[in-house]
C-alpha cells in the first residue's frame, strides 16, 4: 500500500467531545468519524485494524471447531416475545416497523434467532455438538453513548451459540470457549484477565468476563493477589468476618442536626466511618426492607436482586419511609421501627458491636448500638456489598485487590432457558425429545480497538501490538520527488518487504520529514524505516521500532533480518 494512493487524514488538535484517550486518538488518528451519537464510519485506516482484530478472532473460533453462519440483524417481534425479552430487555431495544405495521427489532443479541435455526435445522443428538458463530454488527441504544467505540449504539461483535444434548458436554465446550478467547486476546497482544461474572439479562448458570486492564476501564475487577481468583466486584464475595465483640458500650441518642450521611456522622463524632451503618430502604416483594452495610462499604444491587423476595425491589419513597420508620432519610436505622420491617443486614454488620445507626428522628443517630441487646438479631444475614481493597480473598489464598477493566468478551452457559421458552428440542440416544442445552459466546471486536489503545499509547499517539496494526512496518521516503535514487530504492526495499510477507506501507507523501514522522507515531506503526540521500551513501537505512527511544543505522541485510524476525 502506498500512502499517496491511500485516505488518511490525521489532525493535531484533540477533539472537545473525546472523554478517553482511544476516543481522542482515534479521532486524530482518521480511524473513525461520527455520524450520530455512539454511531461512526470507520475510515480506511480504522478498518484496516478492525479487520486485524476479526481476522484473529474468525482463526481461531474456526479453529476450536466453530462454524460460521450469518444471521439477519433484523429480527421479527414474535420471536423475542417467545423468551419475554420484547419487555425485559429494556430500552437498549431498538424497535421499529416495516411498511404492514409488522414490529421488529434491530438485534442487539441472537439467542432467538438461533435457537429458532436450531429448532428448524437440528432433530438428533447425532448432530450435537455444534458451535454456531457469526461476526455481524449489533446496535443496543444506550442511554449515554460516550468514550467512541468503547460505548457506541452500533458495534461489531463476534457471538456464538454452542448446542448440547447434555450438561457435561456444554461444560466441556465452555471451556473450549474460555481457552479460545485466551487464545485470542493472547494473539493480539493485550493484557487482560478473565473474571467470574453476574449472567445479567441473558440468562444462565454461568459466566466469566474477558477484561482487558486499563485504567480508563468502567469495570472493576476484583482479584487475589496470591491466586487466579477474579471476579467482577458485582459478583466477589465479600467474606465473612471473625465473631461477633462483645457490647462495651450503653446506646445512647446524639445530635446529629445536619449530618445526614455516613462520613458526616463520623466526622462529627471523631470515630472511624466503618463503626457507622449505612440504612437503604427498599421494597420488596414482602413488604418494607431495610438493608444495612457498613458506612465504608457500597451496596451490590445485584447481589441484593439475587436474595429472596427482592428480585423486583425497588427504593422505597418518602412517605413509605415515614410511614414505616417515623423519619426522613438520612437518620434512618432499624432500631424501633414504627411498623413490622425486614432487615437484612451485611455480613460484616452482623459481626458489628457497638455501632451508630440513624435514631429514626430527624437530628439524631444512636450510638452504641448492639445486636440481641438493643434490637433483634437481623431477619437476614446476607452477603450484600462490594468487595474492597484488602478483603480476604475468597478461595483463602491472599487478599483482594482491585483493578479497572475493559470488557472485550464474555462467556455464558445458558443452559435450557431458550430453547425450552422457545420450544427447540432433539431426540436423544433412547428417542426421546429433549431440550438442548446452550452457550452463549460474544466478543465486542469494534471495542477491542479502543481497549487496545487504552492499554497502549504515549504522548506522540497510538502503540499497536503487532497482530493489531494496520501495517507493521512503515517505509518513510525523504524527497521522493527530488531524488530519483531515493524513491527507487524506497520503492525496492517495499517490494522486497512485501515479498516477505511483512505487512508494510510505502509513505511516498512526499511530506516533510517531521509532519511524516508525526503521523507514522500517530497512526501507531510498530517499525518505521526510514530511506534519505545521506543512508544511500552510507549504505544503511534509518530504522526505528516504536516504542524505542532513538534510531539504528543498519545495513540492508540486519534491516531485512529484522523486520522479517530472523533477527
Amino acid at each position: 500500500m502506498r500512502l499517496s494512493q491511500f485516505h488518511l487524514r490525521t489532525v493535531k488538535e484533540t477533539p472537545a467531545d473525546a472523554e478517553v484517550v482511544s476516543h481522542r486518538l482515534m479521532l486524530r488518528a482518521g480511524m473513525l468519524r461520527k455520524l450520530a451519537a455512539g454511531i461512526y464510519t470507520w475510515s480506511p485506516l480504522g478498518l484496516r485494524v478492525l479487520r486485524k482484530v476479526e481476522a484473529v478472532v474468525r482463526e481461531e473460533m474456526t479453529r476450536a471447531g466453530a462454524i460460521e453462519l450469518l444471521m439477519p440483524s433484523i429480527q421479527p417481534k414474535e420471536l423475542w416475545e417467545e423468551t419475554g425479552r420484547w419487555q425485559k430487555f429494556g430500552g437498549q431495544l431498538l424497535k421499529l416497523k416495516d411498511r404492514k405495521e409488522a414490529e421488529y427489532c434491530y438485534g442487539p443479541t441472537h439467542e432467538e434467532v438461533i435457537t429458532d435455526f436450531a429448532r428448524q435445522e437440528l432433530s438428533s443428538y447425532k448432530q450435537l455438538p455444534v458451535n454456531f458463530f457469526q461476526i455481524q454488527t449489533k446496535f443496543r441504544d444506550e442511554i449515554r453513548p460516550r468514550f467512541g467505540v468503547m460505548r457506541a449504539r452500533e458495534f461489531l461483535m463476534k457471538d456464538a451459540y454452542s448446542f448440547h444434548v447434555d450438561d457435561a458436554d456444554l461444560a466441556r465446550e465452555y471451556r473450549n470457549m474460555y481457552d479460545t478467547y485466551c487464545r485470542i486476546f493472547t494473539r493480539l497482544g493485550l493484557k487482560f484477565r478473565p473474571v467470574a461474572a453476574d449472567t445479567g439479562a441473558i440468562g444462565g448458570s454461568a459466566s466469566h468476563e474477558f477484561h482487558v486492564l486499563a485504567d480508563s476501564g468502567e469495570d472493576a475487577i476484583a482479584f487475589s493477589d496470591r491466586s487466579d481468583y477474579a471476579a467482577n466486584v458485582e459478583l466477589a464475595e465479600a467474606v465473612a468476618p471473625g465473631p461477633r465483640p462483645a457490647a462495651a458500650e450503653p446506646m445512647r441518642k446524639v445530635a446529629t442536626p445536619v449530618q445526614k450521611t455516613c462520613e458526616d456522622v463520623a466526622a462529627l463524632l471523631g470515630i472511624p466511618l466503618a463503626r457507622t451503618v449505612k440504612s437503604v430502604a427498599l421494597i420488596g416483594e414482602q413488604g418494607f426492607v431495610l438493608a444495612l452495610v457498613r458506612g465504608d462499604h457500597v451496596v451490590n444491587e445485584i447481589k441484593l436482586a439475587k436474595l429472596p423476595g427482592l428480585a423486583e425491589y425497588r427504593l422505597a419513597t418518602e412517605a413509605e419511609i415515614g410511614e414505616h420508620l417515623g423519619s426522613e432519610p438520612g437518620f434512618l436505622g432499624p432500631v424501633a421501627p414504627q411498623r413490622p420491617i425486614t432487615v437484612i443486614a451485611d455480613r460484616s454488620v452482623a459481626a458489628m458491636a457497638d455501632f451508630v445507626v440513624g435514631a429514626n428522628q430527624a437530628g439524631f443517630h444512636l450510638t452504641g448500638v448492639n445486636w440481641g441487646r438493643d434490637l433483634p438479631e437481623p431477619d437476614l444475614v446476607a452477603d450484600i456489598r462490594n468487595v474492597v481493597e484488602g478483603d480476604p480473598s475468597p478461595d483463602g489464598q491472599g487478599v483482594l485487590r482491585i483493578a479497572r477493566g475493559i470488557e472485550v468478551g464474555h462467556v455464558f452457559a445458558l443452559g435450557r432457558k431458550y430453547s425450552e421458552a422457545m420450544q427447540c428440542t432433539v431426540l436423544d440416544a433412547e428417542g426421546k425429545a429433549v431440550h438442548p442445552a446452550m452457550g452463549c459466546y460474544g466478543i465486542g471486536v469494534s471495542r477491542i480497538v479502543a481497549a487496545a489503545i487504552e492499554q497502549n499509547f504515549d504522548a506522540a499517539g497510538i502503540v499497536w501490538p503487532e497482530a493489531m496494526a494496520p501495517w507493521q512496518v512503515a517505509v518513510c521516503v525523504i524527497n521522493p520527488k527530488q531524488d530519483a535514487a531515493v524513491a527507487e530504492a524506497a520503492e525496492a526495499l517495499y517490494r522486497e518487504l512485501t515479498a516477505a510477507g511483512v505487512d508494510t506501507v510505502l509513505d511516498d507523501r512526499g511530506l516533510r520529514p517531521g509532519a511524516m514522522f508525526a503521523d507514522i507515531e500517530l497512526i501507531g506503526i510498530p517499525h518505521r524505516v526510514v530511506v534519505s540521500e545521506r543512508g544511500l551513501a552510507a549504505g544503511t537505512f534509518e530504522y526505528r521500532a516504536r516504542t524505542a527511544a532513538g534510531s539504528e543505522q543498519l545495513d540492508r541485510a540486519t534491516l531485512l533480518a529484522r523486520l522479517a524476525g530472523r533477527g
